[in-house]
Order: structure tokens, then C-alpha cells, then sequence
């Protein structure tokens, strides 16, 4: 039984060079015998061979050695200074030991003589296999030193996201320390600006890292958050000629799944839609919630009914061919000439790895639309920001807040001091041991955990030492948070996601001093 062709083609293109039709057929005929489907084209002179290699696009090359006026040897460096991967086969009755040599040194994949071509079809079958394989592994290759740039990078992103927090930190705490100057509106209007230019800065930087470093775990993803996120990564990446539009229907619905994955689904629907309209167009991306039936899934789809968000990616491009809509999600397929074939079933994939199913509706001039469907069968509403506090307002509380950063440690100590709290700085651990030392135990620690000399946890077991028992605040990474393993336990022990706004840590200043109070009640 003969073997298959091994790449995704059901007929190849075969180009042969011969001045002798008959022998041309005779060639195509061990063809026909082992069931090998082609379209082939015959040519015996230079300009016509190097037509048909621009506009044919043979996956193989059949060619005599002595075509007058040409020459195979000469079809063959033709061949050679335009690519190095299509195969050359001579098939010849004049071709001798000491000239098959010479052919194959010069970039000829085999040799077949005339008298005896039996062995043609398995010969062109090897050829195909092994271009194939060598595509294949340049592709893993590539793909390889994909991975590695995106790993160098997420290590870059994790270095200077510190140092970048640390800059956006004083926007936060100044913008907000302006905004109370209410009585002066000047002053109320600069404190907002530099809070929102500090909060969007910040924004950038999380979703950068966020996505850079890759998916991490299942969480409550909100919709406006993830659309926002993404319109944030979008923003430069979208020509002055393609106008794009969010359109969110419920900003507030959640549900669950990988904030990060979703992200690079819809960068990569998106970037494939801008690419596909170089002219310029219309790009839309759009949410709605859905009610899908039995007989929306596909036969090979697990049926899952209920509620689901519908996320919509919709361009006015010139749409796809139905033959390439047909191998949309094979590997490595693709129509780009620096694609990479993956994007779109790494999209399938991430889909599918939410419980959901994808569909892609396009066809030449009425551009595509990809429909994005994740289940909402644990559906939750957003009930907005945790409780607030009567008031914000400190009672004279002694609180001791150590930061490296001096800028930070001023604006920090200022704002708790307008709030009302007895603010003692120190900048470092063995600054705040010091303290502690001559001034007593305050009744709520601000400790900065990313400290380079004596760390925020080390500090903290330090203090634990000494007898402090009240509350603490932990201001750290999100993505990087504290080991808290080797401390002994502490009943009123919270994080704070840095860079930290005014009001976030005020509100858990009061939550944490409310608790401890109540917890050395219940102790008498």
C-alpha cells in the first residue's frame, strides 16, 4: 500500500523540464501508477522556467539534463537562487556517476535515470517528506526563539515594573493630596490630573506585565476591567486608518476565567484584523450576553447550555476565501509571510480552556467576524468597591510607617498626618527598630515589604520580637507578594497592592485599627 504525502496537499505542482513530450508523460505516468495527485506544466527554455517558478509555484521540479538552447543543470541554478527548499530531481538518460555527483553537490535532491524509473514516485514522496520536515523544524525553531524573546521580556518587564511603581507612587499620594484642596479649584483640577495620570500609568504597567508574563491562574474577570485593560495594550498599535470601537454592554459582569489569556486572544483577533486591512476600515470589538441552545454546538463540541458572554471581534476587511476558512485552524497554516500559523488556534485553545466555543463568520468583500462564547453559568455581579468607612478621619493614632523611598516616605507621613494620625517615619527596618526603642510600640505599623536592606518581613519579625501584637499594613507587589511563612501567626495582618492610592490605605487603616481594638476587647 503506498504511503501518503505527508503535508496538508492533496495534489502537488509539478514542473517539468523536457523537450520531449512523450518522455514528459512517461515520467508522469510512474506518477499516476503509485496514486500521487498533481497539476503539472511542461516548459523547455530559460525565460518560460523562470515564469513558471513565479507564477506555478511547483512544489517539485522534474527535469531533463539536456534541453537544446537549455540545460538542467542551468534550470537548476535558477531554481537554487530563488530558494533553497523546493525539490530538483533529474530524471535523465545521459546523466553518469561522475555528473549525478557533480548534481547533487550543486543542489540537486536526487537523480533518476530514464532506463529505470521505478523508483521516481518514492523518490519525489522522500523529497516532499523532507521538505516538510525541515519546514517543521524551522518553524520550531522560530517558535523556540519566540519563547525565549517573550521570556526575556517578561524579565525585563518584571525588573523595571518595580522601578516604575516606585516613579507612579507620588502621583498617586500628591494627586490625591491636591484633590482635598477643595476651596482652591485650581488645585482640585491639578490633583486630578495627576492622579489620573498616575492611575493610567499604572494601569499600563499591570496589564504590560500582566501579559508579558503570561497566564497565572483562574480568576473573577469583570469585562469593562479586561476591555479596558486591552484597549490600554491596543493604543499605538492601531493605524490612523482604522477606526476602533469598544462597545461593552455590561461592564460590571463577571465571571470566571484567565484575565491574561482572554487579553491575548483578543490582541491577536485584532492585530490579525489591522494586517488584514493595510487600506485602512472599521474594527469593532463588542460584548452581549447570549442563550445558547442544543443546536447551536458542533458535533465534535460538548453541548453546554445556559447563559453565555458573547465577545465579538468584527472587521470590514476583504474577508476570507472559503478554502482558506476550511484550514483557519490547522497548525501552522497561515496566509501571512511572517506568520507563524499558531495565533488562531492558540485562540481556539484559550477559549475552549474556558468551557466556551468560538465562531468565525467571513466570506470575499463583507469582511470577518470572530464570536468569542464564554459560559456564564457561575454568574456574578459586580457589587462595586468594598464597604466604605464612615469616615476616613485618624483618632491621633501613633503609627509608624517605614519606607525606603524618601520621596514616598514624605508624601506618606504628610498624608496620614492631614488625616489626623501621629505619623513617625523611618527609612529602613533598622531605622524603625530604633524607634521603637526609644519611643515605645506604635499602635499600627505601614511597612514597605520590597526594602532592600532589612525587608518588610524580616522587619516585621523583628517587631514581633519586641512585643508588637497590633495591627499591620504590607504594602507589595500584587504579582510578587510577600512569604509570609516563617512569621508566627498575626490576627491583624493586611495587603496593600503598591503603588497604593490615599483612600485604599486609609481604608484599611481604619479597618485595621477597628479590628484590633475589638480584638484586645474580646481578650479582657
Amino acid at each position: 500500500m503506498p504511503n501518503r504525502l505527508p503535508q496538508p496537499i492533496s495534489t502537488i505542482r509539478v514542473l517539468q523540464v523536457e523537450d520531449s513530450p512523450l518522455d514528459a508523460e512517461l515520467v508522469l505516468a510512474e506518477l499516476d501508477r503509485d496514486g500521487i495527485g498533481y497539476e503539472a506544466q511542461l516548459v523547455d527554455d530559460a525565460r518560460r522556467f523562470t515564469a513558471a517558478l513565479h507564477e506555478f509555484k511547483p512544489h517539485i521540479v522534474l527535469s531533463d539534463l539536456s534541453v537544446p538552447g537549455f540545460s538542467g543543470q542551468h534550470a537548476l541554478e535558477l531554481l537554487r537562487e530563488r530558494d533553497e527548499e523546493t525539490p530538483f530531481i533529474f530524471v535523465s538518460a545521459t546523466l553518469g556517476e561522475e555528473a549525478a555527483i557533480e548534481a547533487l553537490r550543486n543542489g540537486a535532491t536526487d537523480y533518476i535515470l530514464k532506463q529505470n524509473p521505478a523508483r521516481l514516485a518514492s523518490a519525489v514522496r522522500r523529497a516532499l517528506a523532507e521538505v516538510d520536515a525541515r519546514r517543521a523544524s524551522q518553524r520550531a525553531e522560530a517558535e523556540l526563539i519566540r519563547a525565549q524573546r517573550f521570556e526575556s521580556l517578561a524579565m525585563l518587564a518584571g525588573g523595571l515594573s518595580h522601578d516604575l511603581r516606585n516613579l507612579l507612587q507620588p502621583l498617586l499620594l500628591a494627586g490625591d493630596s491636591l484633590q482635598d484642596y477643595q476651596d482652591d479649584p485650581r488645585l482640585a483640577r491639578l490633583g486630578k490630573l495627576v492622579r489620573d495620570c498616575g492611575k493610567r500609568g499604572l494601569d499600563m504597567v499591570q496589564s504590560m506585565l500582566s501579559f508579558a508574563r503570561g497566564a497565572r491562574r483562574a480568576e473573577q474577570v469583570r469585562v469593562g476591567a479586561l476591555l479596558s485593560a486591552f484597549d490600554l495594550l491596543m493604543q499605538g498599535s492601531v493605524p490612523r486608518s482604522v477606526a476602533m470601537e469598544l462597545a461593552i454592554e455590561d461592564p460590571e459582569l463577571s465571571f470566571e476565567g484567565n484575565h491574561t489569556e482572554l487579553q491575548q486572544c483578543l490582541l491577536n483577533l485584532c492585530l490579525n484584523a489591522i494586517q488584514a486591512m493595510p487600506d485602512g476600515g472599521q474594527l469593532r470589538i463588542e460584548t452581549a450576553q447570549a442563550q445558547l441552545s442544543a443546536d447551536f454546538f458542533l458535533p465534535e463540541e460538548q453541548p453546554r447550555l445556559g447563559r453565555y458572554l458573547r465577545i465579538s471581534v468584527i472587521d470590514s476587511g476583504p474577508g476570507m476565501e472559503p478554502e482558506v476558512l476550511e484550514r483557519l485552524f490547522e497548525p501552522f497554516f497561515t496566509t501571512k509571510e511572517t506568520g507563524t500559523g499558531l495565533g488562531l488556534l492558540s485562540c481556539k485553545r484559550i477559549v475552549g480552556s474556558h468551557g466556551g466555543v468560538m465562531r468565525v463568520d467571513s466570506a470575499p468583500g463583507r469582511g470577518t467576524r470572530f464570536d468569542l462564547y464564554i459560559p456564564l453559568d457561575e454568574l456574578v455581579i459586580d457589587a462595586g468597591q468594598a464597604e466604605q468607612l464612615d469616615s476616613l478621619e485618624g483618632a491621633a493614632e501613633s503609627v509608624l510607617v517605614v519606607v525606603e523611598e524618601a520621596a514616598q516616605l514624605s508624601l506618606l507621613t504628610d498624608t496620614l498626618a492631614a488625616y489626623g494620625y501621629q505619623a513617625h517615619a523611618s527609612q529602613s527596618g533598622t531605622a524603625a527598630l530604633q524607634w521603637i526603642e526609644a519611643c515605645g510600640l506604635p499602635e499600627l505599623v505601614v511597612l514597605d515589604a520590597d526594602m532592600n536592606l532589612l525587608t518588610g518581613v524580616r522587619t516585621l519579625a523583628a517587631l514581633i520580637e519586641r512585643g508588637y501584637v497590633g495591627a499591620v499594613i504590607l504594602l507589595a507587589r500584587s504579582d510578587a507578594p510577600p512569604d509570609l511563612h516563617d512569621l508566627p501567626p498575626l490576627p491583624h495582618l493586611y495587603l496593600v497592592d503598591k503603588p497604593v492610592t490615599t483612600h485604599a490605605l486609609l481604608r484599611t487603616m481604619r479597618k485595621a485599627l477597628v479590628a484590633a481594638v475589638a480584638g484586645e476587647r474580646s481578650d479582657t
